[in-house]
């Protein structure tokens, strides 16, 4: 019965070989994580640089399309003043 469980262990022993978590599996496991921490950081930060660009540069383009906007309004002001004084001016 012995010689059975005996067999019985070492088939079960080289099957199921047993994985144990020592010092050069946790220093692999950690290298890894380092890696695609490196690997992807960059790709995170640039995202991060370009969405806070691209707010800038609505806010200055909203900004630039007021300006546009009022210096229409007053480019028109200053035609209908000249008009105006061009007008009184040939009157008197």
């Amino acid at each position: 019965m012995s010689d059975k469980h005996e067999l019985l262990d070492e088939v079960d022993s080289v099957l199921n070989a047993k994985k144990r978590l020592d010092l050069n599996y946790l220093i692999f496991i950690l290298l890894i994580i380092s890696f695609v921490g490196l690997a992807i950081f960059p790709k995170i930060y640039i995202q991060q640089r370009i969405y806070f660009k691209s707010r800038d540069i609505s806010k200055l383009k909203g900004e630039y399309d007021t300006l546009v906007e009022e210096n229409r309004l007053i480019n028109a002001s200053v035609e209908s003043i000249r008009f105006k004084n061009q007008i009184l001016d040939t009157l008197f």
